[in-house]
């Protein structure tokens, strides 16, 4: 028996491969989906069975495209309704890979059709679960994200989750092993662990969601308490997931045209297309195409995209470090914006060669900001979550998360020079590019963020831990 997980940290998924006498499965695969051919390939095993443990909201999943070229089974579990040809499984239905079975466990809740996968030994003993949504390391899937499709109120979802854990989950064996299909940085929950493996006795001890002696009025209580409004490009990787999609290859066929300095101009003026910075803070910091925004791909790269950009059907051009051309497009792939129409060739180095017009943003450290704050007008902007502002901020600083900054443009001064921060630099940066190009030049960044601001010393209000907020 071989299982392993294939861990994508840009966006904290979890996909596996599971092989046993020379056959495979693969649950909740990536939209590239050569690693995992590869990787049967070198087993010698061919791939029966593609697992979904439901609709994914936050990634485009490979299960067309993997089934497209290795001929096996696409598997959902009950009240799934995909356009394209799938099995969809009864609750209890076993499914035989080698000497290995794996039997469908539906709960809903997360969403109608979420299942989870009970895996069973040689022996017939329980051995893992790959519990999709339903169950994440110290939390539970959000019950908000199918409300509209299911006719259900997130309360009652959430009565469904609570009668799933219960009566599918936490009666198995604690040395059972919980492969989740998302960790520590996901939206699609709320306070996930950085682990991203653990036995389902420990998590009956250390998960909130697992209490004995929970009611289902708490359960639904906490779980639907604090919960963000989901991203917009949420609904349409779900579409994307239930009809199919164009194959990656189209894909980075068309985004892999290199554009001269020209060619590039010619689209960024003609077409409605964003012209996408994905090179470090510091390198965009210095200089960048007017208007361009940035979301680097060092950083939480798609999530970013998809949180701020939003619309998948919107066009990119792309302006990447030398070499990154592909992983930009894979990884805008991933979350489903397969509307790259090309690069500049040389990148920015060549736009600037060529005369072409440049803009920089005003940038200083920390140790600087000490001195600008002793203006009682001085206005600062934190971008960074709600949880983090609470947990300590400057005092003098508004909080403007930067996944809903296009709400809150009227608040930035247009006749003064105001300051921005987040972390370590990488959100304020994203922050002050879209504030720019929308004609707000007027801005600082506080190079290192919050960081760089306690270790210069700078007051701050008092810490609070964020888990007791």
């Amino acid at each position: 028996m071989n299982i392993e997980q294939i861990y994508t940290g840009c966006l904290a998924q979890g996909a596996y491969y599971i092989e046993s006498q020379g056959e495979a499965a693969i649950i909740d695969p990536l939209r590239e989906v050569t690693p995992y051919i590869k990787r049967a390939t070198r087993d010698k095993a061919k791939i029966k069975y593609i697992f979904e443990t439901h609709f994914h909201a936050d990634f485009v999943s490979g299960h067309v495209t993997l089934a497209k070229e290795t001929g096996a089974t696409i598997i959902y579990g009950p009240e799934a309704d995909p356009t394209f040809e799938a099995l969809i499984a009864k609750d209890g239905q076993e499914f035989t890979v080698g000497a290995l079975t794996i039997k469908v466990l539906h709960t809903p809740g997360h969403t109608m059709e979420s299942t989870t996968y009970l895996l069973r030994d040689a022996n017939g003993k329980d051995k893992a679960i790959f519990s999709g949504d339903t169950l994440f390391l110290g939390d539970v899937g959000r019950p908000d994200l199918a409300q509209k499709a299911a006719h259900l109120t997130q309360e009652q979802l959430a009565g469904m989750l609570f009668d799933s854990l219960r009566t599918k989950i936490m009666p198995l064996a604690d040395d059972v092993t919980v492969y989740p299909a998302h960790g520590a940085g996901s939206a699609c929950g709320k306070n996930m662990m950085k682990e991203t493996v653990d036995t389902l006795g420990n998590q009956k001890k250390m998960n909130y969601a697992l209490r004995q002696d929970m009611t289902k009025e708490e359960f639904i209580a906490e779980v639907t308490e604090g919960l963000l409004p989901p991203p917009k490009y949420f609904p349409l990787n779900v579409k994307m997931n239930k009809e199919g999609y164009e194959d990656i290859k189209d894909v980075l066929k068309r985004g892999t045209k290199a554009l001269t300095p020209d060619e590039f101009e010619v689209l960024a003026n003609e077409t409605e297309a964003i012209v996408l910075d994905v090179r470090s803070e510091e390198e965009f910091v210095k200089g960048h195409i007017p208007r361009s925004i940035f979301i680097g791909l060092k950083g939480d790269f798609a999530p970013w995209v998809g949180a701020l950009i939003a619309d998948v059907k919107q066009t990119i051009l792309l302006v990447t470090p030398k070499g990154q051309e592909e992983e930009a497009i894979t990884r805008l792939s991933r979350v489903g914006f397969d509307h790259t129409i090309g690069y500049l060739k040389g990148g920015f180095n060549s736009w600037k060669k060529m005369g072409k017009e440049t803009d920089s943003i005003t940038s200083i450290h920390a140790e600087k900001l000490i001195k600008e704050l002793s203006d009682k007008e001085l206005a600062v902007f934190d971008v960074r979550k709600e949880s983090e502002y609470s947990a300590a901020h400057l005092p003098q600083a508004d909080n403007t998360p930067l996944d809903v900054i296009n709400e809150h443009l009227a608040s930035f001064p247009d006749n003064r020079t105001f300051y921005l921060h987040c972390a370590g630099g990488y959100r304020s940066v994203i922050a002050a590019s879209i504030l720019k190009s929308r004609g707000i030049h007027n801005l600082v960044d506080v190079a290192g963020g919050f960081s760089a601001i306690k270790l210069a010393g700078i007051k701050t209000t008092d810490y609070v831990c964020p888990s007791t907020l």
